[in-house]
């Protein structure tokens, strides 16, 4: 997994039209808080994933697992109006 180097450049921010539903909806942010065993170089990563809107939470101790805890509590709110 590539990461920028700190300080480059964000690709520019595109405006939705009005009226369009949000490309980042709110009822799909979560935070993800790691761990201080995560390792990014020796690829370790661990710690913890929260849905921000229902506060519903999963750890993890890999990638793979921040991966598989964020498709179930994107299955489990399931599809919501826009």
């Amino acid at each position: 997994m590539r990461s920028k180097p700190p300080g480059a450049a964000l690709p520019p921010v595109r405006s939705e039209a009005p009226g369009d539903a949000p490309a980042f909806p709110v009822w799909k942010a979560f935070a993800v808080q790691f761990s201080r065993e995560t390792r990014p170089r020796a690829e370790i990563f661990s710690g913890r994933v929260e849905h921000l809107s229902s506060g519903r939470r999963a750890r993890f101790g890999s990638v793979q697992e921040l991966v598989t805890a964020l498709e179930k509590l994107l299955d489990e709110l399931g599809e919501q109006p826009t």
